[in-house]
């Protein structure tokens, strides 16, 4: 199945979240660090299409690089930094705060 074109509202809402940054790293007292987004895996079967608005900020190590990243070994990433759905409240409830230091919640 082809991805269909992201709308003006996804492609803010994926770099809103990036502009957070890395969420475990935050979580863990590393400050800021560089992220991408991670696309929720919990509630999805395998070869579903995933939700744009269900993704939470990982840098590349805790993405997909290092040896606790969630797509290297989820078991170690969840043991270490929680489960990423409890992650992505958080980064709803900072993506909140984050928009809403700008004039009228608006980018």
């Amino acid at each position: 199945m082809a991805r269909k074109n992201k709308t003006a509202d996804q492609r803010r809402h994926l770099g809103d979240v990036a502009a957070l940054g890395c969420i475990a790293c935050r979580n863990a007292g590393y400050g800021e660090s560089p992220a991408e987004v991670h696309h929720i895996t919990s509630g999805y079967g395998t070869g579903q299409e995933r939700n744009d608005y269900d993704v939470i900020p990982l840098c590349p190590n805790h993405h997909r690089q290092g040896e606790d990243a969630v797509h290297v070994s989820p078991a170690r990433f969840t043991a270490q930094h929680g489960h990423e759905l409890d992650l992505l409240e958080q980064t709803r409830r900072e993506l909140a705060v984050y928009r809403s230091s700008f004039v009228g919640g608006l980018l």
